[in-house]
């Protein structure tokens, strides 16, 4: 018995051995840290430093920038002997653009510096509880050189705070912060992106600066600071794209796409804040025809194009805006059934015509290819109309030379159902106010609102009916305006296409600097696979083609594959494993989207090039152990010579 254990031992080893010898001498794909693992580093070592004596107040320790990202801000570290409150003063051009903050008391003091200005020596008050006061000077870099700055400026600052206009890019450009004269004075130089809100616990909510799939959708959400510190990384299994909602209890309410369907924007999902479970789902392909209602843009794939989300507390219900069926929709939260639709009902089928509202008042418009829909305290509804050709008939489609945006408020009766238009910003300006896609509208309070046309071109000095950024020699605006009882007390123009705006102040709390790394939530899942038959073995696979241009990086979640393909080639990544091979398909194939809300992500290539580039996202959710990869490109293997570990 013994002997015939060690023969079989014996033979288990060879095998190991020659297995060993024939396995493709390979090295390791490069490893790429995301935002959040860069960032805990820093943490670390911002915690370490802080412990040091040698830091005081009289001479702090500075460093501008800490995590990367937040180029005009700064974090000041130093100690005191007893606990002390901290006021700073970040000393501005006049009043409304200098901005002054009390911390909590202690004696380790963490002090974030917001509101630089770039390629200036700025000026900062420091002053203690006890009396002590100092100054110190930070020294900021200038802007990059594709920086978008306001061509027009319009304050009335009288009427003004010193709270900066935030806005997020669609094309070229940043996110970044406006002050009243126009001044930059915050932005970051990651692609966050899609909305931006500042959250119940003052940080802020945008997306992750990762795609997950073209054109836009995004890996999810990041929850940060000004600094530019991710507090929490949230992942999602269909993405993140547009617009997400915090409810009172901290759950966010996102949209996404699904993951098992072949249609994009069309799901919605509540996300539990505290572990990243995806709890509660919304899919809207089983709430309303797809079919029907068509806008210009009405595809497919992205037949509802849902832009907004909104909770409503008051009548416990969703509010979803979508562009390709010109339909405001509210979804009572609990059973996910239909409450009402806002919009023309030219269309839709007739046993739906009950969810629609009857106009009354002199003065009404129906919103088309809307956007930022949203309940105001009182019960009414604010969106922003773009107005794309203000009809479903295209024989009465209105020009873009001849029309405009405007943000509109209704008033709703849902017993009767009835609606009434109560008030319009933007129609009195005409096409020079017309933004075909993106935009947003915000309620500040009563009778003050901001209303932002981000998509606003023209060719030739006339208005466009697309995208302008799309056209060669097209000109770019963007317009924010703060209106207060029917009056501008502030206007932004920026040379540029941003998809939001918001108002908000630089400093929310008096807490202090968290030096606590970052975390995920969440989970991207597992990616789909192919039962499919290799048309090789893997011993017969070649050398890859070097103007395939192949690139592979491993972050903590997934393995990016990239590469430059033939359209209409039959590509797959292989992974494997011993005998075990797990097979992925790589779409080649020119994508053609009706809404190009956001273009930063999408690689230029020319047109006419024979080859695409094409990413593929491999995630590690499934995976264990080390995965020799190759491609098999029209029935032939290559190797990359390179190894994966999950």
């Amino acid at each position: 018995m013994k002997k015939r254990i060690m023969i079989i031992t014996s033979i288990i080893a060879v095998a190991m051995l020659i297995l060993l010898v024939l396995m493709p001498k390979t090295t390791a794909v490069e490893q790429k840290d995301t935002l959040i693992i860069a960032q805990q580093a820093v943490d670390e070592r911002l915690a370490n430093e802080i412990k040091k004596d040698s830091h005081t107040f009289e001479s702090p320790y500075i460093e501008l920038n800490p995590y990367g990202n937040s180029p005009l801000t700064a974090l000041l570290l130093f100690n005191t002997p007893t606990d002390t409150q901290v006021t700073v003063t970040i000393h501005g051009r006049d009043e409304l653009t200098t901005f002054e903050q009390t911390f909590e008391s202690s004696q380790q003091h963490s002090i974030p510096i917001y509101g630089l200005y770039p390629d200036t020596e700025n000026k900062i008050t420091l002053a203690l509880s006890t009396g002590e006061k100092t100054e110190i000077t930070i020294q900021t870099e200038a802007l990059p050189e594709d920086f978008s700055m306001p061509t027009t400026v319009i304050a009335n600052k009288e009427a003004l705070t010193n709270e900066l206009y935030f806005a997020t890019p669609a094309s070229v450009g940043y996110t970044a912060a406006y002050d009243v004269n126009g001044d930059v004075r915050w932005y970051l130089s990651t692609n966050n992106v899609w909305d931006i809100k500042r959250l119940q616990n003052g940080n802020l909510l945008l997306s992750s600066n990762r795609t997950v799939a073209a054109p836009y959708y995004m890996t999810g959400l990041m929850e940060m600071d000004l600094l530019g510190k991710v507090y929490v990384e949230y992942n999602m299994p269909g993405g993140y794209h547009h617009d997400a909602f915090e409810m009172e209890n901290g759950n966010l309410i996102v949209a996404q796409n699904n993951p098992t369907k072949q249609t994009v924007e069309d799901y919605v999902v509540e996300m539990d804040r505290t572990t990243g479970e995806i709890i509660k789902k919304w899919d809207l392909t089983e709430v309303l025809p797809k079919d029907v209602a068509k806008s210009e843009n009405w595809i497919e794939t992205d037949w509802f194009h849902n832009n907004s989300v909104w909770y409503d507390e008051a009548t416990n219900a969703l509010i979803l805006s979508g562009r390709h069926q010109d339909a405001v929709i509210s979804l009572d939260y609990t059973s996910g059934k239909l409450n009402w639709i806002i919009g023309d009902s030219t269309g839709w089928p007739e046993e739906m015509k009950s969810y629609f509202f009857t106009p009354v008042g002199d003065e009404f418009e129906w919103q088309w290819s809307q956007h930022a829909a949203q309940v105001l305290p009182n019960g009414d509804v604010f969106v922003f109309d773009n107005g794309n050709n203000r009809s479903k008939n295209s024989s009465d489609y209105v020009s873009a030379e001849d029309n405009y945006s405007r943000g509109v408020i209704y008033h709703l009766n849902t017993d009767d159902m009835t609606i009434e238009q109560v008030y319009e910003f933007g129609k009195e300006r005409g096409s020079d106010f017309y933004s075909p896609y993106i935009s947003d509208v915000d309620y500040l309070e009563e009778n003050h609102y901001l209303i932002h046309s981000g998509g606003i071109g023209s060719v030739d000095g006339k208005a466009s009916n697309v995208p302008a950024y799309f056209t060669p020699g097209a000109t770019l605006n963007s317009i924010t305006a703060e209106v207060i009882n029917n009056e501008v007390v502030y206007e932004l123009h920026l040379p540029g296409h941003y998809y939001r705006a918001e108002k908000m102040s630089l400093y929310t709390e008096n807490k202090q600097h968290s030096l606590t790394p970052g975390t995920s939530l969440g989970t991207l899942g597992k990616s789909t696979t192919l039962l499919y038959d290799l048309k090789s073995s893997l011993m017969q696979a070649k050398p890859i083609d070097a103007e395939v241009n192949l690139e592979m990086s491993q972050e903590y979640d997934r393995l990016v594959v990239s590469g430059d393909f033939i359209e209409g080639q039959n590509v797959k990544l292989v992974l494997s494993q011993w005998n075990d091979k797990v097979i992925y398909d790589i779409r080649v194939k020119k994508e053609n989207y009706s809404a190009m809300c956001i273009d930063l992500f999408n690689k230029n290539t020319d047109p006419n090039a024979e080859r695409l580039h094409v990413t593929k996202f491999i995630n590690a959710e499934g995976l264990s152990g080390t995965y020799q990869i190759y491609l098999e490109i029209d029935g032939v293997l290559y190797e990359t010579d390179q190894h994966v570990k999950f």
